[in-house]
């Protein structure tokens, strides 16, 4: 993936460049995602909307070309942004691969640098994705396995927004790894898809064991064990605790 042209050259330059992409399908989402842009204020504390449109590149990414232009670049100092995204049915999972989660991340920041046609951006961006995880409004299929349930802090009983639940395991008999994540709501509820085989005692005993991890960030997370298929119908409770 590369910029519309040489960043040296380039009064096109995007300091973000994102790539949704749809966690459950395996592949990019090039429809249906509303990108909104906001600027931090220094002064007041606060993030603030901008009107700046997102552009999608030909290869699917998110850019938003010009961002950062200025008539007197020198003069100017970097300003922390971020990027939201939404789309029906999905809740963005922003830290980046092989970070740590933090729930308290709902947007993607990054500085933008003043440029223009002569003083070309301090800091070149690179692409990345942002996966999009099913949500509890996620359409699934009829017949689609899925267990229910909400994450709640163990001492207060609260409800945790935006805790990352994932199920891990291995098909058989290849052993491929495999795992399934979603997001929980605002509401601490959460619906995780389990399309693939749990653990078995047996070869050919019918019971299957999902172990669920929540994490709300690295030192607060909880687990549940759930049997299918006599579980499929509970509404299960996973506590976050400090680790």
């Amino acid at each position: 993936m590369t910029a519309f042209l040489p960043l040296a050259r380039s009064t096109l330059y995007s300091p973000v460049w994102l790539v949704p992409f749809d966690d459950h399908a395996r592949r990019v989402r090039t429809v249906g995602v509303e990108v909104r842009l906001e600027r931090f204020d220094d002064a007041d504390g606060r993030w603030l909307p901008l009107d700046d449109r997102a552009v999608r590149t030909p290869s699917g990414a998110v850019a938003f070309p010009g961002l950062g232009r200025r008539a007197e670049p020198w003069a100017a100092r970097p300003e922390r942004h971020r990027v939201r995204l939404a789309a029906a049915g999905y809740q963005p999972l922003y830290p980046a691969d092989g970070r740590p989660f933090s729930a308290d991340l709902v947007g993607v920041e990054f500085p933008v640098y003043p440029y223009d046609d002569t003083h070309p951006p301090s800091v070149e961006a690179s692409p990345r994705l942002v996966r999009l995880l099913p949500g509890v409004a996620f359409p699934h299929p009829p017949g689609a396995r899925t267990v229910r349930g909400a994450v709640l802090d163990a001492t207060t009983g609260a409800p945790v927004a935006n805790a990352l639940v994932e199920a891990r395991g291995r098909t058989s008999p290849d052993l491929v790894p495999w795992r399934e994540r979603t997001l929980s709501d605002a509401r601490g509820a959460f619906r995780l898809a389990l399309r693939w085989e749990g653990e078995r005692a047996a070869e050919h005993t019918l019971e299957e064991t999902f172990r669920l991890e929540a994490t709300e960030r690295p030192d607060r997370t909880g687990t549940l064990t759930v049997r299918l298929p006599q579980d499929a119908e509970r509404q299960h409770v996973i506590e976050i605790r400090e680790q």
